[in-house]
């Protein structure tokens, strides 16, 4: 397995397409091949810039991440595209494959998209996201794109992930208390009003940017960009926004602090698994059975059952 791995990484290390799709399966998968790939690809990691793209369902996000990644490619560097799908309840597979709104960037080999499946995760990201963002990373792209599944509400858990973490609403989405109550003035560090030539695009801009005002104030205000995805309006300002933040928080050292907070919930993540893994383990087979019978009988309590079980 080790070796079988290490090489498959190799040559994805090489650009070869079908072998960085293999290692993302892995990745996904996540077990021992996972630990294998980001053992030797984590070295390689810290060089691009990620940028997830959330919002609520039908606000154009994978119409406006289409455009985006042109926009990208024209400002040099590679692009990876993750684009964390509902799963399908048969296969277990990302329901829309590799995103059809995507095509015209399917034939550039400077552009790598990947469609991941939620697996019933809640916060709409894929639980191997992080990982596959490190397997874009240290293949070389410059540029990573996170779009999220929408899934009615809005994707707090993107802004763990993102460098930049740009959220889209339409004209006339939703109002002061239900936005507060969603988060998004805390994740946003760009508000794009997508669908901008249509009636009330100006209003929801104001109420947005009044309601930056009444928000906790931050070194950084959200700029509030308009675009129409569709014909591609409002893209280079767009990608003008995403670039003044970069070198924002490049320049602050807030890079630096996102990305080690980034790390610490990750670790605490992957050390809870562990720990739940064990616990299970623990939770299993004949001695448990009588622990619980003992349990039952009353001749012991729940805690030193419990205590009884971690000693072991």
């Amino acid at each position: 397995m080790g070796d079988a791995v290490a090489a498959l990484v190799d040559r994805a290390l090489e650009g070869d397409r079908r072998s960085i799709a293999k290692v993302l399966s892995v990745v996904e998968r996540g077990g021992d091949g996972a630990r294998a790939v980001i053992e030797k690809l984590h070295p390689r990691t810290g060089n691009a810039w990620s940028i997830g793209i959330t919002g609520a369902p039908g606000a154009g996000k994978s119409t406006l991440t289409d455009q985006l990644v042109g926009r990208l490619r024209a400002a040099g560097g590679e692009v990876g595209v993750l684009a964390v799908d509902p799963t399908s309840p048969f296969s277990g597979g990302a329901i829309l494959g590799d995103r059809v709104r995507m095509q015209s960037h399917t034939t550039d080999p400077g552009v790598f998209i990947r469609s991941m499946a939620t697996r019933g995760h809640l916060g709409g990201l894929a639980l191997a996201a992080p990982q596959a963002v490190r397997v874009l990373d240290a293949i070389g792209k410059a540029w990573i794109v996170i779009e999220t599944v929408g899934v009615g509400q809005v994707e707090v858990e993107i802004a763990g992930y993102a460098d930049t973490t740009v959220v889209v609403v339409n004209p006339g989405w939703g109002d002061a208390v239900q936005t507060a109550k969603a988060g998004l003035m805390e994740i946003a560090d760009v508000f794009v009003v997508n669908k901008a030539d249509r009636p009330g695009a100006a209003e929801t801009a104001a109420d947005l940017a009044a309601m930056l005002e009444l928000s906790t104030r931050r070194v950084w205000r959200p700029p509030i960009v308009g675009t129409v995805a569709t014909t591609g309006a409002g893209v280079d300002e767009l990608f003008d926004a995403i670039a003044a933040h970069k070198a924002h928080v490049e320049s602050s050292g807030e890079a630096d602090a996102r990305r080690r907070a980034r790390l610490r919930e990750e670790l605490r993540g992957l050390v809870a698994a562990e720990m739940e893994a064990r616990a299970s383990a623990l939770c299993d087979g004949p001695r448990f059975d009588a622990i619980v019978d003992e349990v039952a009988a009353r001749t012991r309590s729940p805690y030193a059952a419990a205590d009884e079980l971690l000693e072991q």
